[in-house]
């Protein structure tokens, strides 16, 4: 029996995309910064000149699976991180954005077989996005792990 894991030694080689949403940035910002402090900390080079790092920045979270496609369909990087916030408000804007970001984020990462990692907040209030990006966890380095052991997973596995 073969057992298949991800691990987190050894991410020397490997290539990550990040694709944040400008919208909510006060939230963002923050999601990205436990994202690249976590890769960092697991030995990836996310200096301005990192060969290992890109960052592509969206207006919004509905416009995440379009970059997150063109990137991982690319060719140029093992797993893509998506980080977006959407608040709820008093329309069902939140429900379009929230529905379409999602299976956009699933259907890339299907089609493509490269690990693109939903990383879009979705919460009720801001007081929550915040709670979440910093204030009392950030989820940016918890979607940074999934993406490194999610890389090193498919390095491991047979093509």
């Amino acid at each position: 029996m073969t057992v298949f894991e991800g691990r987190f030694t050894d991410l020397s080689g490997l290539r990550l995309a990040v694709v944040v949403a400008r919208f909510n940035d006060l939230v963002t910002a923050k999601l990205l910064s436990g994202c690249l402090d976590c890769l960092s900390r697991h030995g990836v080079d996310v200096s301005e000149t990192s060969a290992q790092l890109d960052q592509a920045w969206v207006p919004g979270s509905f416009e995440i699976p379009l970059v997150a496609k063109r990137l991982a369909t690319s060719g140029r990087y093992d797993v893509v991180i998506t980080l977006g916030a959407v608040i709820r408000g008093d329309t069902p804007h939140f429900d379009v954005v929230v529905a379409e970001a999602s299976k956009g984020v699933a259907t890339v990462s299907r089609e493509s077989g490269v690990p693109v990692i939903f990383g879009v907040l979705t919460t009720d209030t801001m007081q929550q996005a915040l709670e979440r990006a910093g204030i009392k966890n950030n989820l940016g380095w918890s979607y940074a792990l999934e993406a490194l052991e999610m890389g090193s997973l498919m390095r491991a596995m047979p093509s």
